[in-house]
């Protein structure tokens, strides 16, 4: 015989851990969201502008100067949009973590309890993740770019870059070199919530592959192969670890299911 506080405790897992919202109180929830990710931007941003001329010198001029690039400002006020542009970046780079945290909690109102408890974990690694593809792209996908425009072509035609070009080329890299590390935690999230499984990522692995290289020759400004190779060959990777998290995450949910099997026919 089931005792009232089990059954109590069964009826709690199978409902969200909030109250149902109207469409109102959502509306209210995610303004509170956005209100503390734009808080959580300028605040970062400020901490950028007090440091910009560091940012500037050594972090987004210094891949052009190592690769021997010159760059140019050809339109007024070039150089101050450019200086306000990279603050703003900068500071939206680094409120990430913040801008994810407000995202998972405005979710949070729809799922179980056990579900929203992942989200400080979900965080941390959907944060990590996004790093570590800004750092790849910053010290091995940037740089190796750079230096192929440089000496591609003729000498006749002098390479000579417009600030603005290189700051949206820069950017554009470094965001989708983030956004496609965050795979293998897309993969779990799915995973959790029985979207996909690592069945399914294995069945469609040959056409996630033609995927990824279309992706890479796109994206990549370059016509080499080799800079495809270094933008596509961390992609195939981390489908490969998607794959394994799949399994991990399928894995859990099924021990998951058969505990609490077990349990209702205590």
């Amino acid at each position: 015989m089931i005792m009232s506080s089990e059954v109590d405790k069964n009826n709690d897992e199978k409902q969200p851990f909030f109250p149902e919202m109207n469409f109102l109180d959502h509306l209210g929830e995610l303004r509170k969201r956005i209100i503390v990710s734009l808080i959580a931007v300028i605040l970062c941003s400020t901490i950028a502008g007090i440091f910009i001329n560091f940012i500037m010198e050594n972090i987004l001029l210094k891949p052009a100067f190592n690769a021997n690039l010159p760059l140019q400002n050809l339109v007024p006020f070039g150089q101050p949009f450019l200086y306000f542009k990279t603050i703003l970046v900068c500071g939206i780079i680094l409120a990430v973590p913040i801008i994810l945290y407000q995202i998972w909690l405005f979710i949070a109102p729809g799922l179980y309890e056990k579900e929203k408890k992942w989200a400080g974990k979900i965080t941390l690694y959907t944060s990590l993740c996004f790093f570590c593809g800004v750092a790849f792209s910053y010290f091995i996908m940037i740089p190796s770019m750079l230096s192929f425009a440089n000496k591609f072509g003729t000498e006749i035609i002098k390479n000579s870059i417009d600030i603005n070009a290189y700051f949206g080329f820069f950017v554009m890299i470094l965001l989708a070199s983030g956004v496609m590390f965050e795979m293998p935690m897309i993969s779990y999230v799915l995973s959790k919530f029985g979207i996909i499984n690592s069945s399914f990522l294995r069945k469609y692995r040959r056409h996630s592959i033609i995927v990824i290289l279309i992706f890479a020759a796109v994206l990549t400004p370059t016509p080499d192969p080799i800079t495809q190779a270094i933008f596509s060959a961390p992609l195939l990777i981390l489908y490969e670890i998607s794959i394994l998290i799949s399994k991990y995450a399928n894995t859990n949910n099924n021990e998951t299911i058969k505990s609490k099997s077990s349990q209702n026919e205590n």
